[in-house]
């Protein structure tokens, strides 16, 4: 079923301190807190647009939707009441939240307004990087806010983020590894991109601050997806959206408008170097499934042009029969 969202950005409201990589103007778009009347105008909108035989779910997302002042928090999830009982919104509503304000209270009243999904912004599970970072919470808060809501029947989702002050590839795996374990039905991956009015850029601007480049943001990343996906857990999201204020405003960082596809292009790369490693050198047909040649190819020709630089001269073809990740390769005589 085709999934359709409506994002409502609540920026930066029911935070109580500003982490250090956060610029919410800059990532949202917007600093103006939406009003009940802006949710109806989205679910308005997105009934207009067509959304027939979607799964519909109206998500609060930018700030600490439980952190909110209760009274607004309310009349928000109000709003989407009329549609939810029409059977539009029938994926019900998503929102992000802190792990530190998430409780047995909170869990049943949104239960009770329709909440299915709670996603809980826990960047690192490394509590030395959640404090430098002045992010407010330690690893045991996500922890037991992840069993709560799973307790409480909700979907669970888990934002992290890569390469933050202090934070280098094994704290990285680390952190997907204690994801993992608390078996979150999907995960956000969020390579951190150094916006301005930040401590980060300050940090940065100093030289205190080595920023992940985009090339180990790929390699990272790459490793980071292959670990959630045999885990069965589902990556809904890789890097910021694409958009302008982000694109031409950011200072440095793991920024990409397609980080997804240059990540799942490096994994292919390395499924292929590992299945020529001890071969001989020569042309070979490398098979994958016809929807993935472009990620096997690499953009711009890149695992083509790295392989060729191995000995390696490579032509990529499609079969229907092979599945995501999976390769085939054959020797050209």
């Amino acid at each position: 079923m085709k999934h359709a969202n409506i994002a409502v950005f609540v920026p930066h409201n029911g935070c109580p301190n500003q982490c250090s990589f956060c610029n919410q103007r800059t990532i949202s778009g917007t600093a103006k807190q939406p009003t009940p009347d802006d949710v109806a105008a989205a679910c308005e909108t997105a009934m207009r647009g067509g959304c027939d035989g979607a799964y519909v779910q109206l998500a609060f997302f930018g700030g600490s939707f439980t952190a909110i002042d209760r009274a607004y928090m309310l009349s928000l999830l109000e709003a989407a009441q009329p549609y939810i009982k029409s059977g539009f919104l029938n994926g019900g509503i998503r929102i992000s939240t802190r792990p530190d304000f998430i409780d047995e209270e909170v869990l049943t009243l949104l239960k009770k307004c329709g909440v299915r999904a709670i996603e809980l912004g826990a960047q690192s599970m490394d509590d030395n990087v959640l404090a430098l970072n002045k992010r407010g919470h330690t690893a045991a808060d996500v922890e037991s806010a992840s069993k709560l809501i799973k307790a409480h029947g909700f979907e669970l989702g888990l934002q992290m983020m890569t390469g933050l002050y202090s934070c280098d590839e094994n704290e990285s795996f680390m952190t997907a590894e204690r994801f993992i374990e608390l078996k979150p039905d999907t995960v956000r991956i969020y390579p951190t991109v150094v916006l301005p009015g930040t401590l980060l850029a300050e940090l940065y601007l100093s030289g205190e601050y080595k920023v992940h480049t985009l090339d180990q943001t790929v390699e990272i990343c790459s490793v980071l997806l292959e670990m959630f996906g045999k885990a069965g857990i589902n990556v809904i999201r890789l890097g910021l959206h694409d958009q302008q204020d982000v694109r031409e405003g950011y200072l440095a960082g793991g920024y990409h408008p397609a980080l997804r596809e240059l990540c799942e292009g490096e994994i292919y790369y390395r499924k292929i170097r590992s299945a020529l490693e001890g071969k001989p050198q020569g042309r070979y047909d490398i098979t994958v499934s016809p929807q993935e040649i472009s990620k096997a190819v690499g953009q711009k020709k890149k695992n083509i042009d790295r392989l060729a630089q191995c000995g390696y001269i490579c032509k990529v073809h499609g079969d229907e029969r092979l599945e995501r990740f999976e390769i085939r390769v054959k020797k050209c005589f």
